[in-house]
C-alpha cells in the first residue's frame, strides 16, 4: 500500500484508510502492481504454511490463501486484525488472524514456508530485530517475500515534504534503499535470490494509468526511482 497513509491520517491508521486508498483510481492501480509483484515473487504457495507479517485488514493474506496457501496473518492493531477476520469470515477463508508485533513473533521456530511482509519495516523502531524474527520463524529452505518503501523515489520526496511540514506519521518513517534491504536480509543470516522495483510514476492519477504498462519493465532494470521495492531471499537448508 504504497500511500494509503495520506498526508492528514493519524499515527494509528483504520481499515478505513486501507479501503478509501484502494477505492481511488491511482490506490487501485498502486496496489495492484504491488501485490502481483509480491504473489510473482511468493511463486506456488499451494499447501504451503505461509505468515503474512503486518497482515492489516488481511487483503493480501486473502489472495494468498486463494492459491491454496495455509495463511497466518499477524498485526499489531487490534482493529485491523478484526477487520481482517470479518474479510476472511465473508469469504469463508480458513485464516488465522492474530494481533502481535513483528519484532517478537508467538510462533515456535521453524513453523512457515513463507514468510511476507509489507510495508512494515519504515514503521518499526528496529527493523534488524523483526528480519531476525522472520528468519527464526522460517523453516530452513524457507522463503522471505518482502516489500518496503523505497528511499529514492518521487513519492518518498514528498513524504519527507510532508515530514518537514509536521506530519508526525512521515516524520518517524525510513525508507530504505535496495542495498539497505539486502544488508538486513544477510545480517539475518538469509540468502538473497530477488530485488525488483514498481511504482516508478509520480503520484497523479494520470501517470499512473500511462506509467502502470511500463512498470513492470522497468522493475527488471533497476530500483531507482521506484516507490515500492520487493526482495525474495531463502533461508539456507541445513548441512546434510
Amino acid at each position: 500500500m504504497t500511500d494509503i497513509r495520506t498526508d492528514h491520517a493519524p499515527l494509528d491508521l483504520g481499515p478505513t484508510h486501507y479501503g478509501e486508498w484502494r477505492a481511488a483510481d491511482i490506490g487501485a492501480i498502486t496496489d495492484r502492481l504491488e501485490r502481483v509483484l509480491i504473489l510473482e515473487l511468493a511463486g506456488d504457495v499451494a499447501d504451503l504454511r505461509v505468515l503474512d507479517v503486518g497482515c492489516g485488514d488481511g487483503e493480501l493474506s486473502l489472495h494468498l490463501w486463494e492459491r491454496g496457501a495455509l495463511v497466518t496473518g499477524i498485526d499489531a492493531s487490534f482493529e485491523m486484525i478484526e477487520a481482517a477476520r470479518l474479510r476472511a469470515k465473508n469469504q469463508n477463508a480458513a485464516i488465522a488472524f492474530d494481533v502481535a508485533a513483528a519484532e517478537r513473533l508467538p510462533f515456535a521456530s521453524e513453523q512457515f514456508d513463507i514468510v511476507v511482509a509489507v510495508t512494515i519495516l519504515c514503521f518499526v523502531p528496529n527493523a534488524a530485530l523483526v528480519f531476525r524474527e522472520i528468519a527464526r520463524v522460517l523453516r530452513p529452505g524457507g522463503r522471505l517475500v518482502i516489500g518496503e518503501l523505497g528511499k529514492w523515489s518521487s513519492w518518498a520526496a514528498m513524504r519527507r515534504i510532508r515530514a518537514w511540514g509536521g506530519s508526525a506519521l512521515w516524520h518517524r518513517a525510513s525508507f530504505r534503499s535496495q542495498r539497505e534491504i539486502r544488508s538486513l536480509t544477510r545480517k539475518a543470516g538469509l540468502t538473497v535470490e530477488t530485488v525488483r522495483g514498481t511504482i516508478y510514476y509520480p503520484r497523479w492519477r494520470f501517470a499512473a494509468r500511462l506509467g502502470a504498462r511500463w512498470d513492470g519493465a522497468l522493475g527488471q532494470l533497476t530500483t531507482i526511482g521506484a516507490a515500492f521495492i520487493a526482495l525474495s531471499a531463502v533461508k539456507p537448508a541445513r548441512p546434510t
